[in-house]
């Protein structure tokens, strides 16, 4: 009898032990439903799209180093915030307003971390950070849950982003062209990750938005603090929710005793007695036409006053320098007619901030020029290899006796252009501008200049060539 018992025993362990092993060997059922990056082929192709062309963006980072590698490293990041809420979203039910609020705060706290590098005193890498910054608002496509919210479609929102930020993208491309390769690899592979490689990528597997869960948990906003009570499972019926909230009845008690108050006054003035009766009668003294103290006339001080609130940067000490051997810097220059810069090559690049009512003769073919915060600035130059900008500026006048292939202008009131023949092929880009003229010389042998379509001329002397016109214009104006 033992002998049998001992015999069944073994049988029944030896049984199990199979099952056991069998079991190790073939992956449960709902581990594969816990991974579903591992199976999802919109995740799979997110991972491609950053191992390829994010790939070579860093690359390209990495032999520049400095900020641009920085704000790289805040993009990738962005892009692993994205997969992370793709992953999430498929586990979640869609989300009302405040909900989708608290779902897109990781991916809110990685754009405003780029933006900030992006901001403060223009720097060498300035339109680097401020093309990352602006290019991050494309992956805001996952916000999108319908037509009545005023977005546009994902598909539409990451080409729109991206013109935003190809702005900045074309000004490296044109600085750096003919200066170093990696600025220019790292613009190319900054725009074919978004276009086409973002936009083909939610155009395939999002073209509706965001796929998100039927049956998973549903996303709640921090502000919701309410709990719900939830019973063990096996264990009978969960608990009863909470009572209402008191703040809900003082709303609604709120809102009837509101409705009463205005039908009471309603009921008063229907009455047919005097509501007027407890008003205090305004006498002539007190009657705004009779007041001395509310004369319309505007005193001097505070006219002065006013004027003086549009100073917008405070000023430093004045400069006229070469800084590391590249950089002119001509800073918080006032009232000089007589600044020149005449040791220049074209390796080299010009930067003006804070002046006013000053001239700035630059004799030489230089790469770059940069007007910044100037007011009744005029500037003359020969040649440019890149660009030149004006930004932030009001009343400035620029002439080019060269060449210059392009002349960009930005948040400027108030812009004298002078071409010569040479440049009369530049391209002319405006943003947020006002008042710009571009002058340019007739083919008569008077060199007399001319604005189209309405051609206002302005006469010169034999004796006034294209050198002295900015500086004889700006010395008569004073």
């Amino acid at each position: 009898m033992e002998k049998e018992l001992v015999g069944r025993l073994e049988a029944a362990v030896a049984r199990l032990e199979a099952l056991a092993v069998a079991g190790s060997r073939a992956a449960p059922p709902g581990l594969v439903a816990d991974e579903p990056d591992a199976v999802d082929p919109a995740i799979a192709a997110l991972d491609e799209l950053v191992q390829n062309y994010l790939g070579r963006l860093s690359a390209a980072a990495d032999k520049i180093g400095s900020k641009v590698q920085e704000t790289t490293k805040i993009l990738a990041e962005a892009f692993s915030v994205l997969k992370e809420l793709l992953v999430k979203a498929k586990q979640c039910q869609k989300p009302d307003l405040a909900g989708l609020q608290e779902f897109l705060k990781p991916l809110n706290e990685v754009i405003l971390k780029a933006s900030v590098l992006a901001e403060g005193k223009r720097t060498e890498f300035f339109n680097h950070l401020k093309t990352s910054a602006d290019s991050l608002t494309a992956l805001a496509w996952v916000a999108y849950l319908g037509k009545n919210l005023g977005m546009s479609m994902p598909t539409s929102h990451v080409e729109e982003s991206w013109q935003m930020a190809e702005f900045y993208n074309n000004k490296i491309l044109v600085e750096y062209r003919n200066r170093d390769a990696n600025h220019v690899e790292w613009a190319k592979a900054l725009k074919e990750l978004y276009i086409p490689g973002l936009r083909d990528y939610v155009k395939k597997f999002y073209p509706l938005g965001i796929v998100w869960g039927s049956s998973g948990a549903a996303v709640l906003s921090s502000s919701a603090t309410t709990p719900v009570a939830k019973g063990p499972p096996g264990r009978g019926p969960p608990a009863p929710p909470p009572p209402p909230s008191t703040a809900l009845f003082a709303s609604e008690a709120a809102t009837s005793q509101s409705k009463e108050g205005m039908s009471a006054v309603f009921q008063e003035i229907s009455s047919g007695r005097s509501v007027t009766s407890g008003l205090r009668k305004v006498t002539d003294d007190l009657k705004t036409k009779n007041r001395a103290d509310r004369a319309g006339v505007v005193a001097a001080t505070e006219k002065g006053s006013r004027a003086s609130s549009f100073s917008f940067y405070k000023e430093g000490p004045p400069k006229l320098e070469l800084q590391m051997g590249r950089k002119w810097v001509v800073e918080n220059q006032i009232g000089k007619k007589n600044l020149v810069i005449d040791d220049c090559d074209s390796r080299q690049t010009v930067y003006i901030y804070g002046c006013r009512d000053s001239v700035l003769q630059i004799k030489g073919k230089v790469n770059n020029i940069t007007i910044d915060k100037c007011t009744k600035m005029g500037t003359v130059f020969t040649d440019v290899v890149a660009a030149c900008e004006i930004v932030n500026c009001n009343a400035v006048e620029l002439q080019c006796q060269g060449s210059a292939p392009t002349i960009s202008i930005d948040n400027t009131s108030g812009c004298q252009l002078y071409l010569s023949k040479h440049s009369l092929g530049a391209s002319i880009t405006t943003a947020k501008s006002s008042e710009i003229n571009v002058l340019v010389p007739n083919a008569g042998p008077d060199s007399d200049w001319f604005t189209d379509p309405a051609h206002k001329r302005r006469r010169q002397s034999p004796d006034d060539n294209e050198d002295n016109d900015v500086v004889g214009r700006l010395d008569k104006e004073k």
